[in-house]
């Protein structure tokens, strides 16, 4: 197989991730669920957001997607994580995604294979995580850290968290 052409950089500074309230920072679940950028079959994966407004478009963007009122889907805990990784795929813009065949993210699931391929390969490449453009926040980006271990080498939840009771404001600039 050959390498994509992508630019490696390094990460080093803090970025957000919430839970269902009370939940483990490090859970790790039987089966590792699907996201954009992975399969979990494959490996798992933590998705991190730049700012907390970036993790709540996201949030309210897969509760979209799946019809449930934001209310139901709480309480949850916004967590802020340190970052120092060294090896991390930057597909952060659409002349980046362009170098992989992929266009700018879109709000829906129907990129998701093309993605997961891409995400695959890069994982089996050897980088550590992949900085990408969010979906549900144009502008802004996540951070999806390859997981194949409980624990992260360079990815350390930062507690206390902040519980979030009520539905955040939607974020400006969202897209569902």
């Amino acid at each position: 197989m050959l390498s994509l052409d992508v630019d490696t950089g390094s990460i080093h500074g803090v970025f957000v991730r919430h839970i269902p309230g009370g939940g483990d920072p490090l859970y790790e679940p039987p089966e590792p669920a699907d996201g954009r950028w992975q399969r979990g079959a494959t490996v798992a994966a933590w998705y991190l957001a730049d700012e907390p407004d970036t993790a709540w478009a996201e949030w309210y963007r897969a509760l979209a997607g799946t019809g449930l009122p934001p209310g139901q889907a709480l309480p949850r805990e916004l967590w802020r994580w340190r970052i120092d990784l060294d090896r991390v795929a930057l597909l952060d813009d659409d002349r980046r995604l362009a170098r992989v065949g992929l266009s700018s993210p879109s709000p829906t699931q129907q990129q998701w294979p093309a993605c997961q391929a891409i995400g695959g390969a890069l994982h089996h490449e050897g980088y550590d995580a992949l900085l990408v453009a969010s979906a549900a926040r144009p502008g802004h980006r996540n951070l999806v850290v390859f997981r194949t271990e409980q624990r992260v080498t360079g990815c350390t939840p930062q507690p206390p968290p902040t519980l979030v009771i009520a539905a955040p404001p939607v974020p400006r600039g969202m897209r569902t």
